[in-house]
């Protein structure tokens, strides 16, 4: 990638100084034809690059333009992008939603698409401090007591004194599984790690730990025509949990779940783009056999889903068919979303992701 990277900025820096020996303009992508040019920018793996590349002149945009390089950056660091079929511009301005069809056609569009995946791009790449990406909770397979047993407890904080959990049905065969069900703080996250603390009973004798034995988790979005561009919503409480209400473009292996009472973290093999802000926590086999009633019970403290929301430009808009990418124009629109967004041109593109070096060693 260095290579790569230091051979476009030596044609940058070249290309004026042999143009006036010359007497004329030299153009390396003629010189190296489409397809070493082509190998040469899927090497770039860092927006800034691809903007300066874009500055160097009419012919080298839209070569970048044309190969779509931007999406496919996005596509190399994080395989999820695929699940994107198209980009869509939402905005209440009529000028943009009249330019859907004749003013973005061909070369214009993939223009438009350029931008909206340099964005994107950019905000996959930056630096971050991971922090704890819940904003709701959507469900729970199962709860033994309402209210003083629901799945919100898991978003505070247990003490001994005063027990803070969800506890699910009791259950004759430990093998039944049981699922939480949250709601992220943006449609897309970026998600590393879950973290988890079993519920350790100091009310009960012996004081028990009502762990599962393994956990497993998915990632994805709620299917329309439930689906809401605010937050999750279904008719039913059956309909929280039930998988065939979702698409999950993201399942992890199951990990192993310690008998202990402390917070234990889950790490992704890798971090996934989690696309539309759903993430379901399943809880795979029983341990404790409650000794009131003989059945298996699964409880749990508290729960954190650990990564790093994108920006609020960025939406989720599911179809029957497809997955669209929604880049809102105008924040005002939409009740969250307290600034106006920015529709930068290619100059603007340069300049912000161009100007400086955006690398930052783990």
């Amino acid at each position: 990638f260095s290579s790569a990277r230091v051979w476009i900025m030596e044609r940058r820096r070249e290309s004026p100084a042999m143009a006036r020996e010359e007497g004329r303009g030299l153009d390396f992508l003629e010189s190296l034809g489409p397809d070493i040019s082509a190998t040469v920018f899927s090497l770039l793996d860092d927006p800034a690059d691809l903007a300066r590349a874009t500055a160097v002149s009419r012919s080298w945009r839209r070569f970048v333009i044309a190969n779509q390089f931007s999406k496919i950056l996005c596509l190399w660091v994080y395989p999820e992008v695929s699940n994107f079929t198209r980009v869509e511009l939402s905005s209440i301005s009529s000028a943009h939603r009249n330019a859907g069809s004749s003013a973005f056609a061909g070369l214009e569009k993939l223009g438009r698409d350029h931008r909206v995946y340099m964005h994107l791009s950019h905000d996959l790449l930056s630096p971050y401090d991971p922090k704890d990406c819940i904003s709701c909770c959507v469900g729970a397979s199962s709860t033994d007591h309402l209210p003083e047993e629901a799945i919100e407890n898991t978003l505070e904080h247990d003490e001994e004194w005063r027990p803070s959990y969800w506890s699910s049905g009791g259950q004759k065969d430990p093998a039944v599984p049981e699922c939480l069900i949250y709601s992220l703080q943006s449609e897309l996250c970026l998600v590393d790690e879950i973290r988890i603390r079993p519920l350790k009973a100091f009310f009960r004798y012996g004081h028990p730990i009502y762990s599962a034995k393994h956990v497993r988790f998915r990632l994805g979005y709620l299917k329309p025509p439930h689906w809401s561009e605010t937050h999750v919503y279904v008719q039913s409480d059956a309909e929280l949990t039930d998988d065939s209400n979702y698409v999950w473009t993201y399942t992890s292996p199951e990990f192993p779940m310690l008998q202990e009472n402390v917070m234990q973290s889950f790490k992704l093999p890798h971090s996934v783009l989690c696309i539309g802000g759903v993430v379901k926590i399943e809880l795979l086999g029983r341990v404790h056999k409650d000794t009131f009633d003989g059945l298996y019970y699964i409880c749990v403290s508290h729960v954190q889903i650990v990564g790093k929301p994108l920006s609020e430009d960025f939406g989720v808009a599911p179809s029957k068919n497809d997955v669209v990418l929604s880049y809102y124009l105008d924040y005002r629109r939409f009740g969250g979303r307290s600034q106006q967004s920015t529709w930068l041109c290619d100059e603007d593109l340069a300049l912000r992701y161009g100007s400086r070096d955006r690398r930052t060693e783990p």
